[in-house]
């Protein structure tokens, strides 16, 4: 059944699967979208419990996802993401670049609702949120940021480079230009119990295109 899953598969168990999941794709079904990650579920499983989003991604980020496959799986797994175990790294390209070459930005979060919808800002009485980044590349008006999520707050990766003066192009909510959203979950890096996982997905062509006309080398 895994074989006719439509989306490249960068890690596979009987576990656990990571696939790379492109941009434009939501994670839940919802009323503007049926098409989503669990509505292809039954292509990794036929088991009758599961499987399960170990953790979730953005519609319009791309990358790696971990799906578990078994129950025991599922709660070992979201128990390393909760205590900061998992080694999760993104890739960004953004508006500009910040002066130094690698930083830690450490902002606390919390949503705010307005009449207009909601969206995540910087307070002191907001969750701990911590972002470790650096610059792979310079180039024309853009730069492409990794950045190495120490926690894994709504919307970190794309408030955090806002706070940097360098906002993800696409990210028109945080003041990043209109285009696709340049934000990629590039890999994982966690071990369990059982098995140990490493997962790395490439950059999806119109953030290739995009790098290659801002005269950025992806490393």
């Amino acid at each position: 059944m895994i074989d006719r899953f439509p989306y490249p598969l960068l890690y596979e168990s009987p576990r656990l699967v990571v696939i790379d999941k492109p941009a434009g794709l939501p994670v839940h079904p919802g009323p503007k979208a049926q098409h989503s990650v669990e509505s292809l579920f039954p292509l990794l499983s036929r088991r009758k419990n599961g499987p399960w989003l170990v953790h979730r991604l953005d519609a319009d980020t791309s990358g790696c996802l971990m799906i578990a496959l078994r129950k025991q799986a599922l709660v070992e797994a979201q128990a390393l993401f909760a205590s900061g175990k998992v080694r999760k790294t993104y890739w960004a390209v953004v508006e500009n670049g910040p002066q130094d070459s690698e930083g830690l930005v450490d902002a606390p979060l919390r949503k705010k609702t307005a009449p207009e919808g909601w969206h995540m800002e910087t307070h002191p009485d907001g969750q701990t949120a911590r972002t470790r980044w650096r610059v792979l590349a310079r180039g024309k008006g853009h730069s492409l940021l990794e950045l190495e999520l120490l926690t894994g707050r709504t919307h970190q990766a794309r408030i955090h480079c806002a706070l940097l003066g360098c906002p993800i192009l696409g990210d028109t909510r945080y003041g990043g230009r209109k285009a696709p959203l340049h934000l990629m979950s590039r890999s994982l890096d966690l071990a369990l119990s059982e098995e140990r996982v490493t997962a790395q997905a490439a950059p999806p062509d119109f953030m290739r295109e995009s790098c290659q006309a801002f005269g950025l080398e992806l490393p």
